[in-house]
């Protein structure tokens, strides 16, 4: 075993996690915290900065480090640090490294407003080995700071950016759609086009998600505002038309057909995300309190109708407080996994429909617009039918749950590329 500054080395038959076929744990996502720098018009978690409460009920960064030891030991060979912004907490370098020396890639998510000089030296001296993601919210002040809701947030964004790209620290950046910056998309892109490390164009958040901790309605309706309609969506995913059809055949030749009524026809599960109190969720977007196992606390918060369909033997039934997190991804996670639909307009619907691949509608969609886990999201089932119409996969007055001859028009639609 070799050691130095910040990675212990060791022979590879030697390590535990090699000696079956697969790693129990390949995804690992922890949101370190809720709080952000930022207060974004359209943002699905974030809470202030300065939140006290949210503060003090964050993991302490040795709670962090064990669930980090334990993911390592389940095979994780990758942790995405996300928020929030994760930069806010004061003890985000003591994370990274931590990280860095159990051998993990680290995935950062930020505005980068709170790069530094000492941090931009440290990433380009302990390289993450994942390149960074930079949210940009406008390229002027007046755009970003329309989104961001604070002064100063601008020029603190690009000092980071500068900084990164001055240390050589890879990174890629990704927006958001939004009334200040649409008209900003060409300038974005030409910019986005001179980072070193943009092997391709920018993605967009366009078809913005709902809070998915339920906390606040009011938010809930100014993010509806701000959505993009479906119409308008599209126009932007067919700038270049030609070049979207031909992405659109390799992709619906994989992910097209009905789902059935199993309510998780995704990954999630297979890996997990870890929120800023230690739950540990299916996936970053599905908050409802009986999906998630509480690292330092057991199983969900409410043993109800939901736990008595997925588990009905008590799911606490043995000793799992001394692995929590394996007991999430080999007990708990795949009993979820096997939920069915029981809502009659779902099963009509999307149950049927082959639009799938093109519909973003899902547990925790479902949980964020409506508090189920089986209630069609009418927004998604919009933008997948504007998708599906243009396509060529639909008539205007057809619905994709209406079809029974789909296998044949994805075959038509996909021919030009076989």
């Amino acid at each position: 075993m070799e050691r130095d500054s910040y990675v212990v080395k060791r022979r590879v038959d030697q390590v535990a996690l090699w000696q079956d076929k697969k790693p129990l744990l390949g995804r690992l996502d922890m949101e370190l915290t809720e709080r952000c720098n930022n207060n974004c018009i359209h943002c699905c978690i974030n809470l202030p900065a300065g939140d006290r409460a949210a503060r003090e009920r964050e993991l302490s960064a040795e709670e962090v480090k064990a669930i980090l030891a334990e993911a390592a030991a389940l095979g994780a060979m990758q942790v995405r640090f996300t928020g929030g912004e994760p930069l806010l907490r004061p003890d985000f370098e003591e994370l990274y490294l931590f990280a860095r020396r159990l051998g993990m890639r680290v995935l950062i998510f930020t505005n980068a407003r709170l790069i530094t000089p000492h941090l931009a030296d440290l990433l380009a001296r302990v390289p993450p080995l994942v390149t960074m993601e930079v949210t940009v919210y406008g390229m002027r002040a007046e755009s970003y700071e329309a989104v961001s809701r604070v002064t100063g947030s601008f020029a603190q964004f690009w000092r980071g950016v500068n900084l990164l790209l001055e240390r050589g620290v890879p990174f890629v950046v990704k927006s958001a759609l939004l009334p200040p910056n649409r008209g900003e998309i060409d300038e974005f892109e030409d910019w986005a086009a001179t980072i070193p490390w943009m092997d391709k164009g920018p993605s967009y958040a366009m078809f913005l998600h709902l809070r998915n901790r339920r906390d606040s309605e009011e938010r809930n309706q100014l993010i509806k505002r701000l959505r993009l309609s479906p119409a308008e969506g599209l126009a932007v995913l067919t700038r270049d038309r030609e070049g979207y059809r031909k992405g659109m055949r390799k992709f619906c030749s994989r992910f097209m057909g009905p789902p059935g009524d199993r309510l998780f026809s995704c990954g999630a599960g297979h890996g997990t995300c870890i929120d800023a109190y230690g739950q540990a969720q299916m996936c970053m977007g599905l908050r409802h309190p009986d999906t998630v196992v509480d690292l330092w606390g057991g199983v969900g918060a409410d043993r109800d109708v939901l736990i008595a369909r997925v588990c009905p033997d008590d799911p606490r039934q043995g000793d799992h407080t001394g692995a929590p997190l394996r007991y999430a991804l080999t007990e708990f996670f795949p009993r979820l996994r096997e939920l069915r639909a029981a809502n009659p307009e779902y099963l009509h619907r999307c149950a049927r429909c082959f639009l799938k691949g093109l519909c973003e509608q899902c547990p925790a969609k479902s949980w964020a617009e409506h508090g189920t886990l089986d209630t069609p999201v009418e927004y998604l089932c919009q933008v997948a039918h504007a998708q599906a119409r243009e396509l060529g996969l639909l008539g205007q007055d057809e619905h994709g749950w209406e079809v029974m001859d789909w296998r044949q028009r994805i075959a038509r639609f996909v021919e030009p590329e076989m």
